[in-house]
This record gives structure tokens, sequence and C-alpha cells, in this order.
């Protein structure tokens, strides 16, 4: 990957050369968006923080139409849902990214603020609001996003979130996974996760052929064994009959659990 552009707020990096990485390294969460453009029309995954305009970065990566797709309905993955008028969520979280989102607003606020974030200099978290739409599309398990020439298959994954969907491209064996994977500590401690749907998201991942893990957020280089030492830590931990909110957090080389 290319390192080429980098201003007050975002990083963009290329994975290929139409496939772009636009991140939010200035933030604790360090959250990542991915933009894929096809012939007919381009896809931004996830759309951040909302703490900048990522719409200004898009323009400059695409003159296609483009479609906002949310992998799960948090605040830093829909903040900046406003710039984009066309918008897929998953069936189970219309409600969230319509108003009916599990946290308050200060909730959000303070969440945003944890150390460490350098924010531009005229940020003021008291102007910070969450987005409220209709989705343009309501997505299901096993539906494709066509772009002209990529073709996106839907999986849901419920486990961090109710709706959480990690997408696929098999053509690329690129696969985008959301919160549900990444290096670092990994959260099913909420009131709203599932640990066992988390489990069994992991495993219905196994049979695919990946060749490259996209996470949203941290590390992007993620070792493809990560899909399986987490299933054999979900798996253990169910066996041993732990895999249940309240058990604690458990730590493996690449990743944890906090439950």
């Amino acid at each position: 990957m290319i390192n080429y552009k980098t201003n007050d707020w975002f990083t963009i990096e290329k994975i290929d050369d139409t496939t772009s990485i636009i991140s939010e390294y200035k933030h604790w969460e360090e959250t990542h968006c991915y933009l894929l453009n096809g012939s007919d029309k381009s896809l931004l995954i996830d759309t951040g923080l909302g703490v900048r305009n990522i719409w200004e970065e898009v323009q400059q990566l695409t003159g296609n139409p483009v479609a906002a797709v949310t992998t799960h309905a948090h605040y830093d993955h829909f903040g900046g849902h406003q710039y984009f008028p066309e918008f897929y969520v998953h069936e189970a979280e219309t409600e969230w990214i319509n108003g009916g989102f599990p946290l308050t607003l200060q909730q959000v606020r303070d969440f945003l603020m944890e150390e460490p974030c350098d924010f531009p200099a005229d940020f003021d978290v008291n102007d910070y609001y969450l987005f409220e739409g209709t989705p343009t599309r309501v997505l299901r398990d096993g539906d494709t996003i066509e772009l002209g020439g990529r073709s996106i298959e839907v999986l849901h994954t419920p486990g961090h979130s109710p709706g959480h969907i990690c997408l696929y491209e098999k053509d690329r064996g690129y696969l985008y996974t959301g919160d549900l994977i990444y290096i670092g500590e990994l959260f099913a401690y909420f009131p709203s996760t599932d640990p066992i749907a988390y489990m069994n998201s992991i495993k219905k991942l196994l049979p695919l052929e990946v060749r490259k893990i996209l996470p949203a957020h941290h590390d992007l280089n993620v070792p493809l064994s990560i899909i399986r030492e987490l299933d054999e830590a979900f798996t253990s931990l169910h066996n041993s009959g732990k895999l249940k909110h309240g058990s604690g957090t458990f730590s493996y080389p690449n990743f944890g659990i906090k439950l």
C-alpha cells in the first residue's frame, strides 16, 4: 500500500488502482473507511467519525456516483453519512441509524473525546451530533452490491452489534471485516452485543477464500490466520462456559476479547 496523502485529519492509502483507504489515525479509534470504484459507481464502506467532511476526500478519488454502506450503526462508522444521500444498512439496524442509537449524545461525545486524539484546531465537540436518516437500501444476508465490474457480497455477521455485516469481494479475495475482526481488543461486552452470535459469525467466515483482511480499526496488516485463531479462541471460551457477558477480558497474540 502507498500512503499518498495526509491532511489535518484523514490519511489516504491505496490498496490497488481502484480501492482506497481513508483513515482517521489522529483519533484513538484509528477508523478506516474503504472506497471501492467500479465502472458504474463507487461504494464507500463506512464514513468514519464525522469530525471532518469525508466527501471532500472521496470526490478527489472518484467521479462516480457514490453510495455509502454501513458495516454497523455505531457512531464511528456513520459519522459522515450526512454527505451521502444514498446509503445502505442491514435491516436489523435501520432504527439505530434513524434516531434509535442506544447511547445518548453525551455518551457518544465522551467516547469521542477519549485520549489520545489530535482534533483539527477548529473542531468543537459541542457542535458534534449523531447522524439520523432513512437508508435508501436495506440489506440482508447474501445480498450483492454491484458497482460495474465489481460485485460485493453482504454477509450478516452479528455479535458486535445485531446488524453488523462483513463485505466480501470474492474476485479479489478482499474481506472487509468492520468491527468483527481487527488487531486489538474486540468488544462483546455491551448489552447490545451477543458473544455466541459473535462466535458463529467468525465460523461463517472460515470457508471463504480470503487473500486480504481489511479491518475498520488499527493495524492494516492483519494476518489471514486471525480468522482461525479467533474461531479457536471463541470456541474454547464457549466450551469452558466463559463466552458470556461479565466473564472478563481474554488476551491472545493478535487480539483480545472483552466480555
